[in-house]
C-alpha cells in the first residue's frame, strides 16, 4: 500500500510542481538560451532502481565537455565548468527540477537516494551496490539534504577531491540511504521533502538532526 500512495503522491506533486512554476521555468529556458553555451537541458546516463542506467533530466549548469575537464564527475565550489547561469541553479537546485519528467515517466521519486554516475556508483562498497537502489532514486533524499554543500566539504578538505568524496563523503551517505530504506514510510517522506524545501531557504540549518532519529551521523 506504501508503494501504491507513494506513486499517487510522486505522480500529483510532479504535476502541480510543473504547472506551478512552469512560468519561472520559461525564463530559466530563455536564460540558459541566451547564455553560456546554449544548451537547456543535459541529459546524463546515471543509475537507477535495480542498479539499471536510465537517461536523468537537468537544466544546463556546465560546459557541455565538463565530464572530461576538471575534477571530472567531481563537482568542486566555484568550479571553473559551471556557467553564471549554472551556478544560480545548482546553489538553489533548480537544476534538478527537470527530473519531476523522470518522475512522471516512473524512472524516479521525490524521495529517495539520489541516482549517482556509474563511475561514482561504482566507488561504493559492496554492501551499498547490493542495495541502495532496491528503491527508486530521488529527487531529494536524506544523504542529499545531509550532504547539501559537499562541494565546500571537498573543496576544504585536505584530501584530494576524489578521495575525500570517495573515503567521507560516499560512505556517510550510503549509511543514510540505507537507514531511509529501514524507516521508509510515508511520514518519513513528508518530512524530507519538507526539509529540503526548508535548506534551500536556511542552508545551514541542522534541522534534519532534530527531525529524523537515530541518523546514522
Amino acid at each position: 500500500m506504501y508503494r501504491i500512495i507513494k506513486r499517487l503522491i510522486d505522480l500529483i506533486v510532479s504535476v502541480l510542481i510543473i504547472l506551478l512554476l512552469l512560468p519561472f521555468f520559461v525564463l530559466v529556458v530563455i536564460l540558459l538560451k541566451l547564455t553560456g553555451e546554449g544548451e537547456i537541458f543535459y541529459f546524463q546516463d546515471r543509475v537507477g532502481y535495480k542498479n539499471k542506467v536510465f537517461k536523468i533530466w537537468k537544466f544546463a549548469t556546465m560546459l557541455k565537455n565538463s565530464p572530461n575537464m576538471g575534477s571530472g564527475d567531481v563537482t568542486l565550489r566555484n568550479d571553473p565548468r559551471v556557467t553564471t547561469v549554472g551556478k544560480f541553479l545548482r546553489i538553489t537546485k533548480i537544476n534538478e527540477f527537470p527530473q519531476l519528467i523522470n518522475i512522471l515517466k516512473g524512472d524516479m521519486t521525490i524521495v529517495g537516494p539520489r541516482p549517482l554516475m556509474k563511475v561514482g556508483f561504482d566507488r561504493y562498497e559492496k554492501k551499498y551496490k547490493e542495495s541502495i537502489y532496491n528503491v527508486k532514486p530521488g529527487l531529494t533524499g536524506i544523504g542529499s539534504i545531509a550532504f547539501r554543500d559537499e562541494e565546500k566539504i571537498m573543496t576544504e578538505s585536505n584530501m584530494p577531491p576524489h578521495e575525500c568524496y570517495e573515503k567521507i563523503i560516499l560512505p556517510m551517505k550510503g549509511s543514510l540511504e540505507l537507514w531511509y530504506q529501514e524507516h521508509a514510510s510515508l511520514s518519513v517522506d513528508f518530512k524530507i521533502m519538507f526539509l529540503t524545501f526548508w535548506n534551500i531557504v536556511f542552508p545551514n540549518s541542522k534541522m534534519y538532526k532534530k527531525c529524523l532519529k537515530d541518523l546514522p551521523l
